[in-house]
């Protein structure tokens, strides 16, 4: 069974009817027991930096989550799940992560004359091979909506760059985790193969 973590923000419904699409099991909880009997875990997000942050304290998600993570399940983060994995966020203020990995978050320049958020499809180059996108081409056009981008301290986390006015890291691999800036249940065709990979993935 796959959890999806509902920390009372984010897309949950349209995750949790991919997963049903590919023909996977999905449960959408907060239940730190349940979090830990799943064979793998979801953390997507919709919103704000900080005030995600704030739910998961106030639920008490961030201990499940780490441990979660330290166990060697298979974990998936999706948009600002991708970001909260960092050590902060520059999002309205100084905001502090998880920490899973080193990082910041940080805003795109409006120098450039760049709409933000940066909206819409947008093509993904593979970097390095990741399981979670075994049968998807590179250079495949992904569902894009954020505002921030996860800078990380340690390059070889990335496993795919997109380019938005300058090239971003929009997903990272490392062990069991694997995290996306664009939102794979919103991306059609790819978007399916990832989950359906990921459902797969051991």
């Amino acid at each position: 069974m796959i959890a999806i973590i509902d920390y009372g923000m984010g897309n949950l419904r349209s995750v949790s009817k991919a997963f049903e699409a590919v023909g996977r099991q999905a449960i959408v909880t907060r239940d730190p027991s349940t979090i830990q009997n799943a064979s793998h875990v979801v953390l997507p997000g919709v919103g704000a930096f900080g005030d995600c942050m704030a739910n998961l304290r106030q639920y008490g998600l961030i201990e499940p989550i780490k441990t979660t993570i330290q166990s060697g399940k298979p974990f998936l983060g999706i948009c600002l799940g991708f970001q909260l994995l960092f050590t902060e966020s520059e999002e309205f203020g100084r905001h502090e992560g998880l920490d899973v990995f080193p990082g910041k978050v940080r805003p795109f320049s409006r120098e450039r004359a760049l709409k933000v958020p940066h909206m819409g499809w947008n093509q993904v180059s593979i970097q390095r091979p990741c399981p979670i996108f075994e049968n998807i081409p590179d250079g495949a056009d992904w569902y894009f909506v954020h505002s921030f981008f996860v800078d990380p301290r340690d390059t070889q986390l990335t496993a795919t760059t997109t380019t938005y006015g300058t090239p971003f890291t929009s997903s990272i691999w490392k062990d069991n985790v694997v995290a996306c800036q664009f939102h794979p249940e919103k991306s059609q065709a790819v978007g399916l193969q990832l989950i359906k990979n990921f459902g797969a993935w051991k």
